[in-house]
């Protein structure tokens, strides 16, 4: 079960940041370019919850977002997935700076699925902290 962890900051304030997150517009696939339009779905949304399909032809993943937008945090939990176990996790907290930016600080817990999963697993325990903070400042980039 490999853990990850990381930081990000950016000059963006923590709303930006936190609307980032959370939106669930046609736009996601957009602003988050790892996610493809055939592997999104909304399957519901509440003020303070969502829960969507995600991904692509890697991996895909059903999740359940819960944020406290006071708390500035966001954890994204696994419901269903081809490649992650469900209770699989990302947790972001989102601090202000003194200049106003964000320091974005990010969890991963990865728990594999099937031998598919395991390697990804594996892979990501290696590489994955590098890769997953350029994939976040790529995403905090495209909010500027």
């Amino acid at each position: 079960m490999p853990t990850i962890r990381f930081q990000v900051f950016t000059d963006l304030p923590p709303d930006r940041v936190l609307q980032a997150l959370i939106d669930f517009s046609d736009q996601r696939p957009i602003v988050w370019p790892k996610i493809d339009r055939s592997h999104f779905r909304v399957h519901g949304e509440g003020p303070n919850w969502a829960e969507v399909t995600e991904g692509n032809a890697l991996a895909w993943e059903r999740n359940r977002y819960e944020w406290n937008a006071e708390a500035g945090e966001v954890s994204v939990t696994a419901v269903e997935s081809d490649t992650w176990a469900p209770g699989s996790q990302w947790r972001y907290r989102l601090l202000s700076t003194a200049t106003g930016g964000t320091e974005v600080q990010v969890t991963v817990v990865r728990t594999g699925r099937g031998p598919r999963g395991m390697l990804i697993g594996a892979l990501i325990s290696g590489f994955g902290r590098r890769i997953l903070r350029s994939d976040m400042e790529k995403m905090l980039a495209r909010m500027r």
